[in-house]
């Protein structure tokens, strides 16, 4: 990881918009960014005797699983009660039965014509944690943004096609709506109050997406027949693609193998803005 330092006049300016974006005082807010504008009007109905499904796994296939470090949560007991006596761990290689978790799949060639999304995603704050720790999203989507811990935390998004957002949820029970205009792989979240809280979001053009459960598997229904290029994403593995062809009343199968030595790969992801309370300094931190 390397990091570089804005010159005053724009950590000033920088203070300015996030100032702008803060919010969370109420029992909700609605914040999402001006230029985001409305959902994407809904393609023509899907035929659904035209559609089939893709499914598979994403497996860890080689090398000893990384160790994850566990998480100090010291400073807010109430958290740290919730994990029992092991306590938290880091959420960034999850590995059970050779499945690997939070693994982002999504059709990246070869769609056209997709409906709109139905319904909002959900980001909730649990036990100083974001719940889930990877979410897809349908560009222009809507993305209730909870709080269910009765403290502190701050949701700061930084993307680099969308405009970012960084508002404050004092209080448990607050819910602010966020929502992203184009598509970008990946949009890091993180909270400022808590260093440790970490979540992903992956916005794509186009319902067919899915992130894998804990075993490692994931599916994708009602996707139109023809040929498709799908991308996985993970956060320490990088990036890997494969050809999948969709058969009318069908299941695809498309699957991705995954080892230790792929750890610390390059992945994308947009830039995080960092303050320094005290400094008065303004750091991006860019996670290679």
């Amino acid at each position: 990881m390397r990091s570089h330092f804005w010159n005053r006049s724009a950590a000033l300016l920088a203070v300015a918009a996030m100032a702008a974006c803060g919010g969370g005082g109420g029992g909700s807010s609605e914040g999402a960014a001006d230029d985001a504008g409305e959902a994407a009007p809904a393609a023509a109905a899907v035929d659904p005797s035209t559609v089939g499904t893709i499914s598979g796994m994403a497996n860890f296939t080689g090398g000893m699983v990384p160790t994850m470090e566990a998480i100090d949560m010291s400073t807010e007991a109430d958290c740290a009660a919730g994990y029992g006596a092991d306590g938290p761990m880091a959420q960034n290689v999850l590995v059970s039965n050779g499945g690997l978790a939070n693994v982002f799949v999504y059709l990246s060639e070869g769609v056209s014509g997709a409906p709109a999304a139905s319904g909002a995603a959900a980001l909730d704050q649990v036990n100083c944690r974001y719940t889930p720790h990877v979410l897809g999203v349908q560009s222009g989507q809507d993305i209730e943004i909870s709080n269910s811990d009765n403290l502190l935390h701050n949701i700061n998004a930084t993307p680099t096609e969308n405009r970012g957002f960084n508002i404050s949820q004092p209080r448990a029970g607050i819910t602010s709506t966020q929502r992203f205009a184009v598509a970008e792989v990946m949009v890091p979240v993180r909270c400022d109050v808590h260093g440790w809280m970490q979540a992903y979001i992956g916005v794509v053009d186009h319902p067919y997406f899915a992130v894998t459960g804990a075993d490692g598997s994931y599916s994708i229904a009602n996707v139109p027949a023809g040929d498709y290029t799908m991308t996985a994403w993970h956060e320490e593995f990088g990036t890997m693609t494969t050809n999948v062809t969709v058969t009318a009343g069908g299941t695809a199968e498309a699957s991705f193998d995954y080892s230790g030595e792929m750890m610390g790969a390059d992945v994308p992801m947009g830039e995080a803005l960092v303050i320094e309370h005290g400094t008065n300094r303004i750091r991006v931190e860019r996670t290679q």
